[in-house]
């Protein structure tokens, strides 16, 4: 599926009916430049597996598993421990990066689709007073 023109309005997964969301410009191109690179994508996809506990519960489950059955040797069991520690430490920080990406991006979005709110009431309101000042401008010329 293509990504809509910069500024546009697209389906809002999170609402029922036939409800659109204005989704920031920058949100799109990064989502557009992401979307048309594979090596991207396939980073992204990785990258959003290893940010869950799905993945680190698989790695607890194997690496025990594997200690349990297979290592008898303590230096090389060390090494494991050094290492699945490792997993674990950047496995949680790719979490807080998933999630900070996220809200900066909703942040983003929501940040723009307000100051499109307010430019429009700010517009209306001040072609009212045009409209206004104008009336009674006219009202107090002599005729």
């Amino acid at each position: 599926m293509a990504a809509p023109a910069l500024g546009t309005e697209s389906p809002d997964p999170t609402a029922s009916g036939d409800h659109t969301q204005v989704i920031h410009p920058v949100v799109l191109a990064h989502r557009a430049e992401r979307a048309a690179n594979v090596q991207l994508r396939i980073a992204d996809s990785i990258t959003k597996f290893a940010g869950t506990m799905m993945f680190v519960y698989i790695h607890a489950v194997a690496f025990a598993l594997w200690m349990l059955f297979v290592e008898k040797s303590p230096w090389q069991t060390l090494t494991l421990v050094v290492s699945l520690e490792a997993i674990f430490l950047s496995t949680f920080v790719m979490i807080g990066q998933n999630r900070q990406s996220s809200f900066a991006s909703a942040k983003a979005n929501h940040d723009f689709v307000e100051q499109e709110t307010e430019l429009k009431q700010n517009t209306a309101l001040t072609r009212q007073i045009h409209a206004l000042t104008t009336e009674i401008h006219a009202g107090l010329q002599p005729k």
